[in-house]
């Protein structure tokens, strides 16, 4: 069995059956995708539309492909055609540019509100106020190309297990106040290799691990 076989069975033996994993390929070469889809993994996470884009070009077709970087709106229309999740949306701008290439392409692209949770300020995200302005705005349902299907936040980088835990249980509050008037709503994204577990127990239905399946990230290449 290959490492990346091995790894994913060993992750997916511990992740409940209701949380989707991620598998973040970006860096990574489209043998080490190919080999994690050989093992039977479909979904995949990248940072990088180009990148992204050029490995789409070259793997096979039924692979679900996330968008979990910041995104610029000029670079939507790369990846409208086959971009299956967006998950970093921060701005009624950039989801009025992924209406508009959806549209094109005949696709309605399901995406992720960010809310900013990390005390970092390199961190991009909503506050609470800016998502409900977005889930409420008459101008979103005019945006018939885009499905906005849940929250993602990211924790802040550190090694305190109670500030971690403390940011994914209060987008789990806020998630849970949202559901009950926007009932599309079924998607958490949160939690990443070093922290997933704790995202689960919080409540977390996404989680995106790179490293614990592909190995060290190499960002010399």
């Amino acid at each position: 069995m290959t490492p990346i076989k091995e790894n994913l069975n060993t992750l997916n033996s511990s992740i409940p059956n209701h949380v989707t994993l991620v598998a973040v390929s970006k860096t990574k070469p489209v043998t080490a995708i190919q080999e994690a889809y050989n093992a039977g993994h479909r979904v995949f996470g990248e940072n990088k539309i180009q990148e992204m884009t050029t490995k789409w070009e070259t793997l096979p077709k039924d692979i679900s492909w996330h968008m979990i970087g910041h995104v610029q709106t000029n670079k939507v229309k790369y990846m409208a055609p086959y971009v299956d999740l967006i998950h970093a949306v921060d701005s009624l701008k950039l989801l009025k540019e992924i209406h508009k290439q959806g549209q094109k392409h005949d696709r309605t692209i399901s995406c992720l509100l960010q809310l900013k949770i990390a005390q970092e300020d390199s961190k991009h995200g909503l506050t609470e106020n800016q998502i409900n302005d977005i889930l409420s705005s008459p101008e979103i349902r005019e945006l018939s190309h885009v499905r906005i299907v849940g929250l993602m936040g990211m924790a802040s980088f550190t090694a305190d297990q109670d500030q971690i835990k403390s940011e994914f249980g209060r987008l789990k509050t806020f998630y849970d106040q949202l559901v009950p008037d926007f009932p599309q709503l079924q998607t958490l994204s949160m939690g990443m290799s070093g922290d997933y577990a704790l995202a689960i127990a919080q409540g977390s239905t996404m989680v995106r691990i790179g490293s614990a399946i592909f190995g060290a990230r190499n960002y010399n290449h």
